[in-house]
């Protein structure tokens, strides 16, 4: 484009005459900033990496942590005391059985007494880890919420989701459960958490799946219970039924001091996963390990962390928050701070989270922008152009 030849007391007396165009040029678009991000429980809890915040005397967290994603809270207040990629999604194993208990275990008594059919303990996953169920033998309920809680029995989740109407539905049910709890990161295929494509959780989940069972006395009684007797065969000819001991292969129960449960896994697509409770001094502690290095370093981490997070009491602010679960209807308990449904992911660290005051982010051009734009106009119309162009592109660049 060439440049209009007229002095420079012509463009000056321009420029002041018309100083609107100056102001809001309608030329130049300014660059769209993302939407605000909305994390689950806060902000923070979206960041990568460690996330603490001490007061003086706080204790240091553990060094030696491997797992891939952790989360320290309170089981109720729901302060979160220290996190590590609490929603990185990740193949939760046996963990995912807090969420299926959750889901059915209000829906039966547990004296009731369920006959077991022979399709009901089809279709099990290879490898699946079983409490021995037979078929056309009568089971307690309860004996059946052992099975699960203890030997982590994949035959007792299914005679339980057949109970409840079937495999898939039971699945749709633990998925609108975790969207009730705003458990986001959750995606449910098996009832049982066995190895499936897609099915994912994360730390911050499996804790909000925990504290709201813990809330139910049978969930707490079954969890943490050691040992138990259950239900065999019977001796074709004395008529009478054998019994056979269980143990619970959660490996903390008995030996963490105040430990409540919660529950285990381990497949090997999984790894290891663990979610832990204790309570001490009137507090109870929710502690999520996922993935970490060995099958046995997801107890010596969750045991570790536990530890500093009765040592933190009163010495650390929370860093975010495990939030309620909604109300019928959709609702939310007042005064309990949540995120969105389909939120968009948080900017990675280190990246604005919206516009700045004064910068580029305001208007798409800035002060400097603009005094660029004033000086162009003295030189000519054309170079104005290219300014505004120069300065937009730059602007739009901070977002991408």
């Amino acid at each position: 484009m060439s440049t209009p030849r007229h002095t420079l007391a012509q463009l000056c007396a321009a420029v002041t005459a018309a100083p609107v165009l100056l102001v809001a040029p309608a030329a130049v678009a300014a660059p769209q900033a993302p939407p605000p991000s909305t994390v689950i429980g806060g902000e923070r809890l979206g960041l990568p990496g460690v996330q603490v915040d001490p007061l003086a005397g706080a204790p240091a967290l553990p060094t030696d942590l491997t797992g891939e994603s952790w989360i320290v809270s309170d089981a109720t207040s729901g302060d979160v005391l220290a996190s590590y990629n609490p929603h990185a999604r990740l193949p939760p194993a046996s963990t995912l059985k807090i969420l299926f208990a959750d889901t059915v275990l209000p829906k039966f008594d547990r004296n009731a007494v369920h006959r077991v059919a022979d399709e009901e303990i089809q279709n099990i996953g290879a490898g699946s880890s079983l409490v021995g169920i037979k078929e056309n033998l009568d089971y307690r309920v309860e004996d059946l919420w052992r099975g699960v809680f203890l030997s982590s029995g994949n035959d007792a989740v299914h005679v339980l989701s057949h109970m409840n109407g079937g495999i898939q539905p039971t699945v749709d049910e633990m998925q609108s459960k975790a969207d009730a709890l705003q458990a986001r990161d959750t995606t449910v295929v098996s009832p049982d958490g066995y190895d499936r494509d897609g099915q994912l959780s994360s730390a911050y989940d499996l804790s909000l799946f925990a504290r709201s069972g813990l809330r139910n006395a049978d969930f707490r009684m079954y969890c943490a219970t050691r040992e138990a007797m259950f239900p065999g065969a019977v001796d074709k000819n004395t008529g009478q039924r054998s019994s056979f001991g269980i143990a619970n292969t959660d490996r903390l129960l008995g030996k963490y001091p105040g430990l409540i449960g919660v529950k285990n896994g381990t497949t090997t697509n999984a790894g290891s996963t663990f979610v832990g409770a204790a309570e001490r001094d009137g507090r109870t502690l929710l502690v999520t390990v996922m993935h970490p290095a060995s099958y046995q370093r997801v107890y010596d981490e969750t045991a570790e962390l536990l530890d500093w997070g009765f040592a933190s009491a009163g010495k650390v602010r929370p860093v975010g928050r495990l939030v309620e679960e909604k109300q019928a209807g959709g609702e939310q308990p007042s005064g309990q701070a949540g995120g969105t449904a389909g939120a968009p992911p948080p900017h990675p660290a280190g990246a604005p989270a919206g516009p700045v005051a004064g910068s580029a982010g305001d208007d798409g051009l800035g002060p400097v922008g603009w005094s660029a734009v004033l000086v162009g106009a003295l030189v000519g119309a054309g170079a104005v152009v290219v300014l505004r162009r120069r300065t937009a592109n730059r602007a739009g660049r901070l977002w991408k």
